[in-house]
């Protein structure tokens, strides 16, 4: 679900320009989108690529970085694929079939804020694609892609800051859901195939972009940990929901933590679920009741007006867990382009004062409820 919203408020617009039908009338466009389904088995690494024949599509790496003098990083780095619904007898070069959205920030306490940068184009000319079969995703400068060994090169040049790191498995693929099949909503309809790589271990160089023709970009080495969800689907959230709060935590033990609430225009929880890989590898999958997010302190936007629960409590089962904002505003308002403002960050993960990981949490909703019918 992560990014959902950005997603299609950014393909609306897109497909305004371009002069074709708007998502909102897809139960009209020639295409028929494919069907997410619970019998169906994630194969890898054939899973791990494009799937252009849904609807909506993201690869989504977030994690934090550790700094020569210590001091700690956020980045994200998300790539889309949008299938627009394009009539699929027109074949040309220019038919706008698809599209490729990149959204990355970082976050950074000493700049005391978010800064972020994001692309669009439609797919085709080698400039902008999703290929099938492994991961490997470009949208002009900006890439993400997968070895045959499997690890993952990240290159990001955005307007303020660059990215050029490496992305390394130590662990297989965390399967959400019921073995890839995770469910958003109560009807059946309302799922996608989702997967996450967690413990990533990253390496590489991070440079901030100087506005001063006297001084040269700082580039840093870091190391630390990254999350990869991907995740693909045709359909959208119900009219029933406000927006959702999400988690991925890498555990310092080498143990994996997601949980996601969706919530509701009524206050009520539309659907919950969470799951936890233990470093044995077993998993423990929690569902309704067993999920909840508590808000413990909220922050005020200065520039959207918008409250946030930047920190909170996650119950899972028996296990609640607090959840600490690396710095607090990490607000991207992206609605000169997309329409959406959420919070994005990294938190650390403790429990009983004591710090067992990181991660990063996402709040959408917030500024204002999500307007995402099937």
């Amino acid at each position: 679900m992560r990014g959902l919203r950005t997603l299609l408020s950014q393909a609306w617009r897109w497909l305004m320009v371009v002069g074709v039908c708007s998502l909102a009338n897809t139960p009209s466009m020639a295409t028929e989108f494919a069907a997410v389904t619970p019998d169906h088995p994630l194969v890898f690494a054939h899973d791990t690529g494009a799937h252009p024949a849904f609807r909506t599509e993201w690869w989504y790496a977030t994690g934090w970085l550790n700094q020569p003098d210590g001091k700690p990083l956020g980045f994200q780095i998300t790539f889309f694929r949008s299938a627009t619904g394009h009539d699929p007898a027109d074949t040309g070069a220019f038919a706008p079939s698809q599209l490729i959205i990149a959204h990355a920030a970082l976050s950074d306490p000493s700049l005391g804020r978010l800064v972020h940068d994001q692309k669009i184009a439609r797919q085709g000319f080698g400039l902008a694609y999703a290929k099938t079969d492994n991961t490997e995703v470009k949208l002009d400068a900006w890439q993400l892609v997968r070895a045959a060994d499997g690890h993952y090169t990240v290159t990001v040049n955005a307007a303020d800051f660059t990215l050029n790191l490496s992305l390394t498995p130590t662990q297989e693929p965390l399967l959400q859901g019921d073995k890839g099949y995770s469910r958003k909503g109560p009807l059946a309809a309302q799922a996608s195939y989702y997967y996450s790589e967690p413990q990533l271990r990253v390496s590489g160089k991070v440079t901030r972009v100087s506005h001063s023709s006297d001084k040269a970009g700082l580039d840093t080495t870091v190391t630390g940990s990254a999350w990869l969800d991907h995740e693909w689907s045709s359909t959208v959230l119900s009219a029933d929901a406000a927006g959702w709060d999400w988690l991925g935590a890498n555990l310092s033990d080498g143990s994996a933590l997601m949980a996601f609430k969706v919530r509701g225009r009524n206050g009520g929880t539309v659907w919950s679920h969470a799951a936890l890989r233990e470093t044995n590898g077993r998993v423990t999958v929690f569902d309704a009741g067993q999920v909840d997010f508590t808000p413990l302190r909220t922050w005020r936007s200065p520039r959207t007006g918008t409250s946030y629960p930047v920190s909170e409590t996650l119950r899972t089962g028996a296990l609640t867990w607090r959840l600490d904002p690396l710095m607090d505003d990490q607000e991207l308002d992206s609605s000169q382009s997309t329409g959406a403002v959420y919070w994005e960050g990294a938190v650390a993960v403790s429990r009983g004062g004591k710090t067992l990981g990181h991660g990063y949490l996402e709040l959408t909703g917030y500024a204002k409820a999500l307007k995402l019918e099937k």
